[in-house]
């Protein structure tokens, strides 16, 4: 599932979830090695864990951050599976 990011350095997220479990997460644009290890932490995790552990971290001033954006991404990827699986 591809993700349009808003409000952060990152461009777009690609996510994969497989029985509610991140699978693979790619964040294009944004810091490398941020991105790199953001996505390392939460696969493997199950998603609805993840979300709750990065919702909501803001980026300095910004009101979101690419961990925040991450979240919706992975809300989003949820609720496509579960509507796959109806």
């Amino acid at each position: 599932m591809q993700y349009k990011t808003k409000g952060v350095c990152s461009q777009q997220m690609n996510v994969k979830i497989e029985d509610g479990v991140v699978q693979k997460v790619e964040i294009v644009g944004g810091c490398h090695g941020n991105s790199q290890g953001v996505a390392r932490l939460v696969e493997g995790m199950r998603a609805e864990d993840a979300i709750q552990k990065i919702q909501g971290i803001r980026c300095g001033y910004k009101a979101t951050s690419c961990p925040d954006q991450l979240s919706k991404a992975l809300q989003i990827a949820l609720a496509e599976e579960a509507k796959r699986k109806q």
